[in-house]
């Protein structure tokens, strides 16, 4: 199937990545033969998105926005199987990661890239990573604008970008262009929303300054309204201003976070506002033809309108409860009548989350090229989605995923655990972070109970740097390390919702590992003991507060 809505890459493109491959090769081969010290590699194979992690090379691959066609997901199938160990890890970042890299191998998977329009540019480093948005774009009912037109022109603005290759630390971007927010862009470097003012001009609210880690933060709004065609002046005003000001004494001090808490927002909105203001009307001002260009390769596929109501449909949902409970959590509303949003749970019950074989990723793309266009995403909760699903094909869509292991009705559940790689894999970690996934969600496998409990949503890192996004779960999960022993933090009441955006307030003392689903069984007893009509985990602890929670789990534990 033809690639009719996606970014095609031109001459200039390909030509920037095939030099990229050889400049690459060029640096490992001198790596192998001792003429580069490890010390002097490094920063050449972080540029890459070549990793050092506890047993291994890992290599992170870029998914621009989430958006994938099935030539590059049956090409990353193949990768994962030739270099790797036959299987993927998908991140919230919207990226890949294969984690068994054989470093004399990496150019090699690298070149393979290329030949399906893809890289690991950028995917490490103190440079703009990977731009985010949200996976239902394009294709969400709610949507005012499809903001992947942006994070594309914003990939080709910012990449090997001279004046931000070497940025006090990484910086991250994320875009919605719909007002229920499924990029979580206040806790983002910069989060950009999409919004139509009351003329009925749709521009970006500019929210800086967010981001979990040591030190979370929640962004706050520079520019309540932007005009499109001057959003790249405006990113480079605030790039610049960070720049100038960005700590570079202190790693821990030196996210833009760190900047806006210290100078405030006023001060921060004003230098960007400045910088902004001397360069708006020069090239860095969007012309129209530019925008049209790259708006034209998002346009959507042709669907037609359809039947809403399918009678297959409806007798399968009283037939079979499981499909009955997929189609309330795995399926969303699509802006085409007769055609949805489908979800595939990457979480069936005791597995690692995230994780797809190199023949479930296969398996994902036929499923695309049969009823989704051609087209997968990517979400930054670590599932994928078909966007673009007839109603009618729903019961064969489901089946599929039966056989491949992806249709866990539990999409937004106590199961659709965040997690990071943790000890397994990280050098960075002080803890296991996949295998406390996995026991939470065998404990809570039953599809009714997960239902009954509700929108429950379980993140997990394990470390303060918050790879899972641990500050902004409903319950949050933090490995710590005492003398040696892998404890686990719990925090409450996070959220990545518009509007009710908040981290999450520690609980109390760390838990042992063995203690951790007997914390997270009394928290939800305590939920559903004092939960209202229609209130989530979350708005129960907001009503009463956390001391029936702590009572209740210190005195279980």
């Amino acid at each position: 199937m033809p690639d009719t809505h996606f970014y095609r890459y031109d001459d200039y493109d390909r030509a920037l990545v095939a030099e990229r491959v050889e400049q690459f090769r060029d640096q490992v081969q001198r790596r192998l033969a001792g003429e580069l010290t490890e010390e002097q590699f490094k920063p050449l194979r972080l540029t890459n998105g070549l990793y050092l992690q506890l047993h291994a090379y890992m290599l992170r691959i870029a998914i621009p926005y989430g958006t994938l066609s099935t030539r590059q997901l049956r090409h990353l199938a193949a990768i994962a199987r030739k270099y790797d160990r036959g299987y993927g890890h998908f991140t919230t970042r919207q990226n890949l990661q294969l984690n068994w890299i054989k470093l004399e191998q990496a150019p090699d998977a690298i070149a393979m890239l290329a030949e399906v329009d893809m890289h690991a540019i950028q995917t490490s480093g103190n440079v703009i990573r990977n731009v985010t948005a949200d996976h239902f774009a394009g294709a969400a009912a709610d949507e005012i604008e499809d903001p992947r037109v942006w994070c594309e022109i914003i990939r080709q603005w910012s990449t090997l970008h001279p004046e931000f290759s070497f940025l006090p630390r990484k910086f991250k971007i994320a875009i919605t262009g719909s007002p229920n927010d499924r990029a979580a862009v206040r806790v983002h470097d910069i989060g950009l929303r999409l919004w139509a003012n009351e003329a009925g001009e749709v521009g970006f609210e500019v929210i800086v300054g967010g981001g979990l880690g040591r030190t979370p933060m929640i962004g706050k709004t520079l520019r309540e309204f932007l005009p499109k065609d001057e959003l790249l002046a405006y990113l480079e005003a605030t790039l610049r201003v960070y720049n100038r000001y960005g700590r570079r004494d202190n790693i821990y001090k030196a996210r833009i976070k760190i900047l806006v808490h210290e100078i405030g927002v006023e001060k921060m909105r004003a230098e960007v506002e400045a910088e902004y203001a001397a360069t708006k009307d020069g090239a860095l001002k969007l012309a129209p033809e530019t925008i049209e260009a790259i708006a034209r390769q998002f346009a959507p596929p042709p669907l037609r309108p359809k039947r809403t109501k399918v009678p297959e449909v409806e007798a399968l949902k009283l037939e079979n409860r499981a499909f009955a409970l997929w189609l309330k959590s795995n399926v969303a509303p699509h802006r085409v009548p007769g055609h949805a949003i489908v979800t595939a749970s990457l979480k069936p019950a005791g597995a690692p989350p995230g994780d797809a074989s190199a023949a479930q990723m296969e398996g994902v793309a036929d499923i695309a090229d049969a009823f989704s266009q051609g087209e997968v995403r990517v979400s930054h909760e670590q599932n994928l989605v078909f966007p673009h699903v007839a109603v009618e094909s729903l019961p064969e869509v489901y089946r599929a995923l039966e056989r491949l292991g992806f249709a866990e009705a539990n999409i937004g559940k106590i199961t659709d655990i965040i997690a990071c790689p943790g000890l397994d894999y990280c050098a960075l970690a002080n803890a296991r972070s996949i295998p406390v996934a996995q026991r939470i969600s065998n404990h809570f496998a039953e599809l009714s109970r997960q239902h009954d409990i509700g929108d429950l949503k379980i993140k997990i890192s394990g470390c303060i740097n918050a790879c899972g996004h641990h500050h902004v779960g409903h319950i949050g999960i933090l490995g710590v390390d005492k003398n040696g022993v892998e404890l686990y933090q719990l925090s409450l009441g996070g959220d990545v919702d518009f509007g009710r955006t908040a981290l999450g307030t520690i609980l109390g003392p760390a838990v042992e590992a063995d203690k951790v689903v007997e914390a997270v069984d009394a928290l939800v007893a305590t939920y559903l003991e004092a939960r209202q009509a229609g209130e989530r985990f979350v708005d129960t602890y907001r009503r009463i507060g956390a001391a029936p929670f702590k009572e209740r789990v210190y005195g279980a534990v």
